[in-house]
């Protein structure tokens, strides 16, 4: 019989989880005032805002207010009572949900708007909630550079949660607190994916190199972004972006705002670094370097990026797409989308949606393969698709030489767990049909009208209106998909109506909830999300 949830345990974790994440919003408070709201391209702030400040301490109130709660509902807990796996992906699941509500709240007590005239809604403060959260970078703000839509300090917030859900707000509650054991259930149940934790057996010792590696690259990014001229307030909020893989921008534009190779390369380079196993740049900054070129999941994510970057090079000048008139500008425009979306940031500098079918077509399946394990990065994760490659090849040999036992290699040693061939096909059903199920709801159930199609009896009558009918519903299956797609692989941007220079505002509040749960869905552990569903997980069997 399976034993029944220690309910005053959780509920002591999900209280400090709330604590630490309405603490985390007084560094937003800071950025209400003009001098600490200057922007690169825009002229600074003229008045302190005042009402996003009593957003920011509404918000506060109500998480130090809840967290208090649960820790005063599970005051029964015992001191040195054991978590057990259960207790520990039920800690995780509900944290996120947690903190996705609870990050909402300044956006919506704040009163910033979607549009002119379009104060925010609550599920679309939590879409942009769960979006800085999970590093998906998803958006239903239209104008980023007006401070009556969107205040500088909820800005800064929106990239401050970036920060907190790079690494996982469970990883850094691990690394603060320690937990011992425990800590170790909840980081294997929040972090994605297959770890290389061998070199660093202590639990707590790991999150605090990776908390430290993470928060070093965020301070020396944000010194180069402000050295090659970037604010202040612009470096921090795009440094957090581009370590978290989020891609939450300042401007409308992105990146592309800026305009500047310099820029573009610094972010191409951090964006690699953020897309690799936290455990190889661990490795390399101890003196051993060799262990990152020789590992085989590094070597398919570089070479992921070569190979994709001269396809859609090559074919976005034979197709004259652009910004690939020449060479230079080909690579340059190619590469960054590339690394973009492989690493799942989401930056733009330049509309993929335009380029030719080769292009937007790779960059869409791209969207599943995502970066390394332990990276801030999201999708499938590179070294599944490398195991499912050698479980396939040698599901093949096997059918014709079923005599024939190989082991299954990876980096030139065999894989001594049994069940992981299992754990990978499975891995790979449960993506596939939770994109396939999201995606045709979306379809069905999203009004045509989030497409434009024109609903006249006389335009449906005529045959011009037939074809633009049928044109729209050919666009609506396409974008349907890429938007599942870019929230369940936590991308952002995807194509046609949530493409590049695009956001999710028109789609109706049910897709837009629809898209929350997808989002966390990517980004932490599937079953930790799932099991949450499930009636018998909350009872004993």
């Amino acid at each position: 019989m399976a034993p029944l949830l220690n309910f005053p345990l959780l509920l002591r974790f999900l209280g400090t989880i709330c604590l630490l994440i309405g603490a985390s919003m007084s560094f937003s408070f800071p950025f209400a005032f003009p001098v600490m709201a200057e922007r690169t391209h825009l002229p600074p702030a003229a008045e302190f805002e005042q009402r996003a400040s009593y957003g920011l301490i509404a918000s506060m109130a109500v998480c130090f207010g809840v967290g208090l709660l649960f820790r005063f509902l599970g005051r029964s807990h015992r001191q040195g009572s054991q978590l057990f796996r259960k207790e520990a992906m039920a800690i995780v699941g509900l944290s996120w949900v947690c903190a996705t509500i609870l990050g909402a709240l300044p956006y919506y007590f704040s009163g910033t708007q979607t549009a002119a005239g379009m104060p925010i809604t609550f599920i679309e403060a939590m879409f942009e909630s769960q979006s800085g959260f999970s590093t998906t970078g998803a958006t239903v703000l239209t104008d980023l550079e007006s401070p009556g839509l969107v205040p500088h300090c909820i800005l800064f917030w929106r990239s401050w949660t970036h920060f907190l859900g790079g690494l996982g707000i469970v990883v850094l509650f691990v690394a603060i607190l320690g937990q011992g054991s425990a800590g170790k259930a909840m980081m294997r149940a929040e972090m994605p994916g297959p770890t290389k934790d061998g070199s660093m057996p202590r639990m707590q010792h790991t999150a605090l190199v990776f908390a430290a590696i993470y928060v070093g690259l965020n301070v020396l990014l944000t010194i180069i972004y402000f050295c090659e001229g970037m604010s202040a307030f612009d470096s921090l909020c795009h440094a957090f972006g581009t370590m978290a893989t989020g891609g939450f921008s300042t401007y409308n534009r992105s990146l592309g705002g800026f305009d500047s190779p310099l820029i573009e390369s610094t972010t191409i380079a951090f964006m690699v670094l953020a897309g690799t196993n936290f455990t190889l740049l661990y490795l390399s900054l101890i003196g051993r370097p060799r262990r990152m070129f020789r590992d085989a999941e590094f070597r398919a994510y570089v070479g992921i990026i070569g190979v994709v970057t001269a396809g859609v090079v090559f074919f976005g000048m034979r197709a004259d797409d652009e910004g690939f008139t020449t060479l230079l500008s080909a690579v340059r425009n190619g590469l960054f989308q590339v690394v973009s979306v492989m690493t799942t940031t989401g930056y733009g500098t330049a509309d993929f949606d335009h380029w030719n079918n080769f292009g937007r077509g790779i960059l869409l399946l791209l969207m599943f393969v995502g970066g390394c394990a332990g990276s801030t990065g999201g999708g499938l994760k590179v070294i599944r698709i490398v195991l499912f490659c050698k479980i396939l090849r040698l599901e093949v040999e096997r059918a014709h030489r079923p005599r024939v036992i190989r082991p299954l290699r990876i980096s030139g040693q065999a894989v001594d767990d049994p069940t992981l061939a299992h754990n990978i096909l499975l891995y790979f059903c449960m993506v596939l049909a939770i994109f396939l199920a999201s995606w045709l709801a979306l379809v069905t159930l999203e009004p045509n009208s989030t497409w434009g199609v024109l609903e006249s009896t006389v335009a449906k009558q005529s045959e011009q209106g037939k074809e633009l009918l049928k044109g729209t519903l050919d666009d609506k299956l396409v974008d349907c998909a890429s938007a599942v797609a870019a929230t369940l692989n936590n991308i952002g941007p995807g194509l046609g109506v949530v493409g590049a220079t695009r956001n999710y505002a028109g789609f109706s509040q049910g897709a837009k909830l629809l898209f929350v749960w997808l989002m966390m869905l990517g980004r932490v552990e599937i079953f930790s999300v799932l099991l949450l569903f499930v009636p018998s997980f909350w009872r004993r069997a």
